[in-house]
């Protein structure tokens, strides 16, 4: 029985976890952002509504200070469940910005779209340029972004898609020229939205963040095992309500025994049967990330989280150089247990 179940109350994360994806698209993009600013009237920076934490990059709060900045919390749809608990949330998380402007956002719902675009029109109309408003959307890889854009095109001009979209990170790689979302008036030649590639950041501190950031879709499917990573959505869930899987498994706090019944009942099967474990992994991953096993937020959203994130910042987030030879280090342990393993 579900009364009887008692979930995990701590995931046990690895110290071989990779702690990086900072690529080089990422830093040439970020060089480029900075290369651009003196054209940039407004920066609109994305975060996952799930994690709002955890999203947040400190490369942005360091390399594009000096802008006036709106905030955009996108896929507002997959972490929502509870009206009033998600407006006590969204009140801390305005609290944590404060002066800048915060919005939240599930860019398939064109009222939310409306209000984003409400931003930049009265904040162009306030400016009094005659050569318009020019924006740069700007945030961690797979956040959204691009999306945002086309359904701010969409509503905006009335006109389709201009940025590439996908289920996984680094679809955009280069900085595209401004696409305009705003008409012009006799005043103004309207508003401009320069698209960017997502940006990681170069060393996350926290096992546990970069386990939150994978099942987002932020790094790559193939950096992180995809059976570890549905044992941590696994984890989650069970805080939340083990009826979620309920369909395919009895409660439980064992990943493989899921992920058979996932696979059996899915026909995700080998030869002779078998049950194929990385490929049901995957398959359940996809189904959290489209809202199909629970909208629920990942972060704890509180003021005191807050200054632990930031205390974590200004503490821990090591060099460039420092990142990367942590990341060879987990690389070169991990090598080491396959061989022992093998042998």
């Amino acid at each position: 029985m579900v009364s009887q179940f008692i979930p995990r109350v701590v995931f046990p994360t690895l110290d071989s976890l990779p702690r990086s994806y900072f690529l080089g698209h990422h830093k040439s993009g970020l060089s480029k952002m900075k290369t651009l600013l003196s054209s940039i009237d407004l920066i609109v920076e994305c975060r996952d509504y799930r994690v709002p934490l955890t999203s947040r990059n400190p490369l942005f709060e360091a390399s594009l200070a000096g802008r006036e900045r709106l905030i955009v919390y996108t896929k507002r749809d997959l972490g929502s469940n509870q009206k009033k608990t998600d407006l006590q949330r969204e009140q801390i998380i305005r609290q944590w910005h404060a002066p800048s402007h915060v919005l939240f956002s599930d860019h398939k719902d064109r009222r939310d779209v409306r209000r984003v675009l409400q931003y930049p029109r009265e904040y162009a109309a306030n400016s009094m340029s005659l050569i318009g408003l020019r924006m740069m959307v700007v945030g961690m890889p797979n956040v959204g972004k691009s999306s945002l854009l086309n359904a701010l095109r969409s509503q905006g001009v009335g006109k389709g898609k201009a940025a590439f979209t996908g289920a996984q990170p680094g679809v955009t790689r280069k900085i595209a020229t401004g696409v305009k979302i705003i008409e012009g008036t006799d005043e103004s030649e309207g508003v401009y939205l320069v698209d960017t590639p997502g940006v990681f950041m170069p060393y996350v501190p926290d096992a546990e963040a970069m386990l939150k950031l994978a099942l987002c879709g932020s790094v790559k499917d193939t950096i992180i095992s995809p059976t570890m990573l549905a044992d941590y959505l696994l984890y989650r869930i069970n805080l939340v309500s083990p009826d979620l899987y309920a369909e395919y498994h009895m409660p439980t706090n064992d990943i493989i025994p899921l992920l058979g019944a996932v696979a059996e009942k899915t026909g995700r099967l080998q030869k002779g049967g078998v049950p194929d474990i990385d490929a049901s992994a995957l398959w359940i991953i996809q189904r959290w990330r489209t809202g199909h096993f629970g909208r629920f937020v990942l972060d704890e959203v509180t003021g005191g989280a807050l200054e632990r994130k930031k205390h974590e910042e200004s503490t821990m987030v090591p060099s460039f150089h420092q990142a990367k030879k942590a990341d060879k280090e987990a690389k070169r342990a991990r090598s080491k247990r396959q061989n022992m393993a093998s042998g």
